[in-house]
C-alpha cells in the first residue's frame, strides 16, 4: 500500500469528493481524519474507513472558523502525532449572473472556497515544516482555470487557489513540502444536484457544458479521489507547484 504508515486530514470529507478522497486514501493504508461541518457526516465516514480496517477520526468543523481549523488540527495531532497529507476539498457555489449577486453570497463563496485552505494551510504547515515533509492537495475546478458562466465568484475564489498554491509551493519546496492543484469539471455530487435544482435555468446550464464534454457525461468522484491519490503517493514526489484538470476534456488550456 502506497500510504501505509501515513496520516491524512481531507477538509470537506464529509460527503461527494471529500467522500471518496478520504476513502481512497484509507484503501492505499493511510490514517484517515474527516474534517465536515455536518458532523454525522464525518461520522460516517470514519465508520466506512474503519470498516477497511483503518484507524480513522471525525472532526465537527466549520472551516470558515479559523480557531475551529486550529482545533481540528491539534484534535489530529493528538489521536495520530503526526500529519503528512492535507488536502482541502470543501466546496460550495451558487449559480447567477454576478450583477444579481449579493455581497453575503460573495462572503460564503470566497470562505469556504478559499479561506478555509488558508487556514488549514495556516494550521497544518508548522507541524510538516517540523518534519521536513508533507504533502497538500488543494481541490480547485476548472471554473478558476477559464472562467464559467454565472460563477463569476466562484470562479475567482478557485483561481486564487491555484494562485496560492503555487506560491505556497515555491515557499515550502525548501522543506520537502508538495503542493498541488485538481481541478474538476462537473461532478455527480450533492452539490451539483443542488446546483441544478436551483431553477431551470442552472438546469439548462449544466446540460449544456455536460454535451460540450468530450466524453458526453460528468466526472464520477472516485475519478477525482485518483487524481488526488496520485498527488499525495510517492509518485508525485517530484512534482509541485502543478494544476490537473479532471474535467473529461472539457478545457484543454
Amino acid at each position: 500500500m502506497k500510504l501505509k504508515g501515513k496520516t491524512a486530514l481531507v477538509a470537506g470529507g464529509g460527503r461527494g469528493i471529500g467522500r471518496c478522497i478520504a476513502l481512497a486514501l484509507a484503501r492505499e493504508g493511510a490514517d484517515i481524519a474527516v474534517g465536515d461541518l455536518v458532523g454525522e457526516n464525518a461520522d460516517s465516514v470514519r465508520d466506512e474507513i474503519k470498516a477497511l480496517r483503518v484507524n480513522a477520526l471525525a472532526c465537527k468543523v466549520d472551516l470558515t472558523k479559523r480557531v475551529e481549523v486550529e482545533q481540528m488540527v491539534e484534535k489530529v495531532l493528538s489521536q495520530f502525532g503526526q500529519l503528512d497529507i492535507l488536502v482541502n476539498s470543501a466546496g460550495w457555489d451558487k449559480l447567477e449572473p454576478f450583477l444579481e449577486s449579493s455581497e453575503e453570497t460573495w462572503e460564503r463563496i470566497l470562505a469556504v472556497n478559499f479561506k478555509s485552505v488558508l487556514y488549514t494551510a495556516k494550521a497544518v504547515l508548522p507541524h510538516m515544516i517540523s518534519r521536513g515533509s508533507g504533502k497538500i492537495v488543494n481541490i480547485s475546478s476548472d471554473a478558476g482555470r477559464v472562467g464559467s458562466s454565472w460563477e463569476a465568484v466562484y470562479s475567482g475564489a478557485k483561481g486564487a487557489v491555484i494562485a496560492f498554491s503555487k506560491t505556497l509551493a515555491r515557499e515550502v519546496a525548501r522543506y520537502k513540502i508538495n503542493v498541488n492543484v485538481v481541478c474538476p469539471g462537473l461532478t455527480d455530487t450533492p452539490l451539483l444536484a443542488a446546483v441544478r435544482s436551483q431553477s431551470p435555468q442552472t438546469e439548462k446550464l449544466i446540460d449544456a457544458v455536460t454535451k460540450a464534454t468530450p466524453f458526453r457525461r460528468v466526472a464520477k468522484p472516485e475519478e477525482i479521489a485518483e487524481a488526488v491519490l496520485f498527488f499525495a503517493s510517492p509518485s508525485a514526489d517530484f512534482v509541485t507547484g502543478q494544476t490537473l484538470s479532471v474535467s473529461g476534456g472539457l478545457t484543454m488550456v
